[in-house]
Order: C-alpha cells, then structure tokens, then sequence
C-alpha cells in the first residue's frame, strides 16, 4: 500500500530544497536590491549595509561595517542636518521618511539620494537598531536641475516680455503732459499686469488760436492688437483736431477710420474716448470746454464750491462699432477753483475687499471725489492714486485719470 504524500522522501527533499531557495532568494534581494540599505547600531555605527549600496559609493564592506557612523557618508551640510533634524525626529517619532541627502563616494564624490530610516525595537520596546533604506535620487536631480533651468529661462523671458511690454505702453502716453498757461494738470496711469500691454489712452495738445485739445480714452482688449489701436487712436485724434478742433467731429473722423481698419476681420475693435476743447477766458480766469463722449464713462466736475457731479454725456456710442456713432457732446465753463476729472472704467470696474464680486462702482467714485472737493487737479490724482493701490488685486484692468483744474486767481 502506498505510504501519504507527507511521508514521501522525495516530497521532504522537494520542500527541503524550496527552503533553501527561499533563504538564498532572501539574502540575494537584500544584497542586490534596486535601493540601498542600511543597519546601524543606536550610536550610529554601521553594523550591516547591502552589497547595491557598496556599489553606490564604491566602498568595500569592510571598509564601512564597525569602522564608520551613518552620520560619517554624509557631506557636512547634510551632518549638520543630521545632528539637528533627522536624528532627533528619528528618537521621537520612530521613524522618518523622504529626506533628501547627499552621501559621499569613496572617490570624493556627491550621490543624491532620499533616505528612509526606522528604528527596530526588541519585544520589550526597547530600540535595538536603525533601518535605513536608500534611493538613488540621481535621476531626480537631473530633472529637479532641469526645472530649475527651465524655470529661470522662463523668469528670464518673462522679464524680458515685461521690459518690452513696458517700452510698449511708454510710447502709447505722453512723456509729459503741456504746460497751459492758466491750468493745473495731472495725470496717472495704473498698470494692472505688468506681461501686457493696457489699452488706456490720454492726452493733452495745443490746438491753433490758443485753444487746447484734451482725450482719454479706452480700448477694447490687451496686448499687441490693443497697443496698435491705440496707437491708431491717438494719433488720429491729434490729426482730426487740427483740420477741424470741434470735439464731435474729432470722434465722427476717429470713428471712420476704426470701422474701416477693423469692423470687416474676425476680431472686431473699438474704443470709449472723451474728447475736449478748451478754450481760455478772455480774462484767463478760467476755461470754456467742449466735450464729446463715444460710449466713454462720464467726467466728474468738482466746482468750487465744494459739490462735484457726472456732467452728462449720455447717448453717446462706442467708437468704431457702426459707420454713424451717435457722439454726445456738453458744454460748460471751467471757472477759478473747478476741477475736471476724467477716468476709464478699469477704476470703477475694480473689485473691492469689502463687497467680493461687486465693483467699485460709480456712485462709489462720485461720493469719494465730492470728499475731496474742492481740490486741485495734483490733489485729486494722488488720491486717486492712492484708492488704486488700497484695491490692490481688485483692480484687474488697466485704469487711466487725467484731471484739469483752474486755479483761483490771486486776491
């Protein structure tokens, strides 16, 4: 009768074999490993290590078991490290894991690598050793070191985008506004982002027989398209006023020359413009003022007398859409201690810290500028200027003011 398979010889030398196996397999995965380890006695002191970190750093075995620390492959910033970090995280914690290192090859070289270590404590608690287990981080580095450079480059390409966005939007204001005889100007532009080019435009010009032409204005979109628009509008505006200053035929000739450039392509262009003739008083007390509006944010008037309101220039449409803009136009005078105000709606469209969504608003900036009147055209631009930057990132667009004021005279 044929014995169990369990009291079979062959089946005991089979299992036998599969043992022995197993153990070499066992040993030869923790010498040939695709990582590195590490055992170290509590002090430090290497007490066992595999052959695949061996051939890291080009030791021997016995170069580093029983003679050398952990602590001693380090390079002397990651010692450093060592002593006040990883160590002392290792006795509170037990373990720590993923912390880039740097461990020095017997040739004087650097490897790279991310450390795992553990201590090893016996059935009563007690820690008896340290596991470490090593990765080459080589290739990590590389790439770490390849972002980097392609981050700098990136750095570099950008500031160089911003200095050439910065020229860009330097050629499209005035280096410096006109002296008029008999007016106090100012003026400001806020740049929203530095990597494009805004579509803000201003200016102020001497005109024939004494009069002054005066436009702010806004065009749609960012960025190279927008910069040649403008571009295209101010100087047609200049060039309109000297064949004819009335501020509604400026606009009606600007208007033309938009929709014939840019109505008929995929990517449409217009602009929001106000537009003003000043003419001086006979007395030079103050100032007569024409101004017409294509679709543009009205103009605040801060009288002397301390009150200030939109002056209305409703109905007017914007510049370059429709062959006949309807243009709107008012008229007033610009008497001693009078300021005008002038904006594009990249200040009113501002978000606020206060409201989240919400926009500043235009009652908002009508109830800060009746604050300030009366004020002088210096006065109502720094303050301006200063409400641009309490908004900070809540300004996302581009915002443009330019304020006239007629002094009081003397006595």
């Amino acid at each position: 009768m044929t014995g169990a398979a369990g009291d079979d010889p062959g089946s005991e030398h089979d299992d036998r074999t599969f043992s022995a196996l197993l153990e070499d397999s066992t040993e030869d995965l923790y010498e040939n490993a695709p990582c590195g380890f590490l055992s170290t006695l509590l002090d430090g002191k290497i007490a066992k290590v595999n052959a695949t970190l061996l051939d890291w750093l080009g030791y021997r075995r016995a170069d580093l078991v029983g003679r050398k620390t952990f602590a001693d492959l380090l390079t002397s910033g990651g010692r450093l490290y060592h002593e006040t970090h990883f160590a002392p995280l290792l006795r509170m914690q037990g373990e720590i894991s993923g912390i880039a290192l740097e461990l020095r090859t017997a040739d004087g070289g650097r490897l790279p690598v991310l450390v795992t270590s553990t201590v090893k404590r016996g059935g009563d608690g007690e820690p008896q050793l340290i596991r470490t287990t090593v990765f080459d981080a080589r290739d990590r580095r590389s790439y770490e070191e390849e972002l980097l450079r392609a981050r700098q480059e990136s750095e570099r390409e950008r500031a160089r985008l911003q200095q050439l966005a910065a020229t860009l939007q330097a050629t499209l204001l005035p280096p410096a506004l006109e002296n008029v005889p008999g007016l106090d100007v100012a003026a400001h532009y806020h740049i929203a982002s530095a990597d494009e080019v805004g579509g803000d435009f201003y200016d102020l010009f001497p005109l024939a027989a004494g009069a002054w032409g005066l436009f702010l204005g806004d065009v749609c979109g960012k960025g190279a398209t927008a910069a040649a628009v403008t571009s295209l509008a101010r100087y047609t505006l200049r060039a309109a006023a000297v064949y004819d200053p009335s501020p509604a035929a400026v606009l009606r000739n600007l208007n033309t020359v938009l929709h014939h450039e840019y109505s008929s392509g995929d990517d449409p262009r217009f602009c929001t413009v106000l537009f003003g003739l000043l003419t001086p008083d006979d007395d030079r007390s103050g100032f007569h003022i024409t101004l017409a509006s294509g679709g543009h944010p009205p103009a605040l008037l801060l009288r002397a007398d301390g009150t200030a309101d939109h002056l209305p220039t409703p109905g007017g449409q914007l510049i370059g859409v429709i062959p006949d803009a309807e243009i709107a136009t008012t008229a007033f005078r610009l008497g001693p201690g009078d300021t005008l105000l002038l904006y594009t709606d990249g200040l009113t469209e501002a978000h606020t810290a206060a409201s989240g969504d919400h926009r500043y608003g235009d009652d908002a900036l009508l109830a800060f500028v009746r604050a300030l009147a009366p004020t002088t055209a210096r006065h109502t631009v720094a303050a301006i200027r200063d409400l641009l930057a309490d908004l900070g990132r809540g300004v996302d667009d581009d915002a443009a003011v330019l304020a006239v004021h007629a002094p009081r005279q003397p006595g």
